[in-house]
């Protein structure tokens, strides 16, 4: 299956599905209402354009409540927009984004113990 591209606005909706779902439009306009400030019309519009996109599902509730509910995994559309962030940015090469990411980011400690364990595990895995 096709990971869809998603705007920002709309992973704002699909992170409120991926919290918890199913949910109907109304609980969807509650939980982001608070923090966007959108109009309910702008959510609906966004889930339906998800919808249409394939990132998301509907069923009917017994009733007739309409719900939402993820079509595609939180992992797979993270996975998907930073190989289209590397491509994009770094034309595909990872070093110099790791590079950058280690320069400029402020890891703690721990942090950069779990990147080197990483590190350490992916040249282990190669063949």
């Amino acid at each position: 299956m096709k990971i869809p591209s998603i705007t920002e606005a709309e992973w704002s909706v699909m992170e409120v599905l991926w919290e918890q779902s199913p949910k109907t439009s109304g609980e969807v306009i509650k939980a982001l209402r608070p923090s966007t400030g959108w109009a309910d019309n702008t959510i609906r519009t966004l889930l339906t354009r998800l919808v249409e996109k394939g990132a998301l599902q509907t069923r009917d509730t017994e009733a007739g409540a309409r719900q939402f509910l993820p079509a595609v995994k939180r992992e797979a559309c993270v996975r998907a927009e930073s190989e289209t962030f590397l491509q994009r940015v770094f034309q595909g090469a990872a070093k110099p984004l790791l590079v950058h990411f280690a320069a400029s980011a402020k890891l703690s400690a721990d942090e950069v113990q779990e990147l080197k364990r990483l590190l350490d595990e992916s040249i282990n895995h190669q063949p």
